[in-house]
């Protein structure tokens, strides 16, 4: 498909991007641009043989490209468009991986004035906790949902070109407009990785907190298991989509506000019914994951 691709950033999902595509022969070469504060996390991908080559140096990462994926937290998208906007090449065809698409259509419009028709923003909704290239995984997008939010003016060939790319790497491919990618992703993503955080951050404060952990079962660990993400790329998705973010806050917030309330008065039906529909409504959520 490709004779080069440059990944911007080989952590987590930048390297596995670089392993499911060399599995079905995507790219001929693929190689990866990081800062020189990255250069070891470059030199162990190359190691790993996740990338052939790396470099610091953006004119030589993008030279003689076909293709070019951002996998860097969405607060450094801004930058990343400002390195790449002398080089920026109608020949190479261009996309991303962050988890918001708001932000990130803001960054390129800071730096191009506009959105440059061979960019493809795109998302996989997949991941794990832990960072870095060592965390790469060759299955990580397989039979997982890639959302694509195209502009009106994407080009048709460089957004059919990606749709492919990651339907051959076995991803599930929808289309959503940018400002609903970045509401159902709130819901669905943003929100529960914040009380994920906000649980474990109150508990890990208590004085009892090496009790608590000891005897914590399996629900805990399940519950906050995405506290273990990275926090530089949470801190970032937090703050770029957090006009979405902030009214789902308020709303449970007041749903717990009402929970309080059924425990204060002993309204044991009420509660009943909240925890029987929530558990028919993850119910049918798993239903339909089949």
């Amino acid at each position: 498909m490709f004779n080069k691709l440059c990944i911007i950033g080989v952590g987590l999902i930048g390297g596995s991007i670089a392993k499911s595509a060399r599995q079905k022969n995507l790219a001929s070469t693929i190689v990866g641009f990081g800062r020189s504060e990255d250069i070891e996390n470059l030199k162990h991908a190359k190691d790993l043989k996740i990338i052939d080559d790396y470099f610091i140096d953006i004119q030589q990462a993008v030279e003689n490209t076909d293709c070019v994926i951002i996998a860097t937290p969405v607060g450094s998208f801004e930058t990343i468009f400002k390195q790449l906007k002398p080089y920026w090449s109608k020949k190479i065809i261009y996309s991303d991986a962050g988890s918001t698409k708001g932000s990130v259509i803001k960054a390129a419009e800071a730096i191009f004035g506009f959105v440059p028709t061979n960019f493809v923003p795109a998302h996989p909704i997949a991941g794990a906790e832990q960072s870095g290239a060592n965390a790469a995984i060759l299955d990580l997008y397989k039979n997982k949902r890639l959302i694509i939010t195209p502009l009106k003016n994407t080009d048709k060939q460089a957004l059919a070109t990606i749709k492919a790319f990651w339907e051959d790497i076995g991803s599930y491919v929808s289309f959503m407009d940018i400002e609903h990618h970045d509401t159902v992703l709130a819901a669905t993503s943003h929100l529960p990785h914040i009380l994920a955080y906000a649980l474990t951050d109150l508990l890990g404060r208590k004085d009892e907190t090496m009790e608590i952990f000891k005897y914590a079962a399996g629900g805990f660990n399940d519950f906050t298991r995405i506290a273990s993400s990275d926090p530089t790329m949470w801190l970032d998705i937090c703050i770029a989509n957090k006009g979405e973010i902030m009214p789902l806050i308020a709303e449970l917030r007041y749903k717990l506000e009402e929970i309080e309330t059924l425990l204060e008065d002993n309204k044991t039906q009420d509660l009943f019914e909240t925890f029987s529909y929530a558990k028919n409504a993850r119910q049918r959520f798993l239903e339909h994951l089949k």
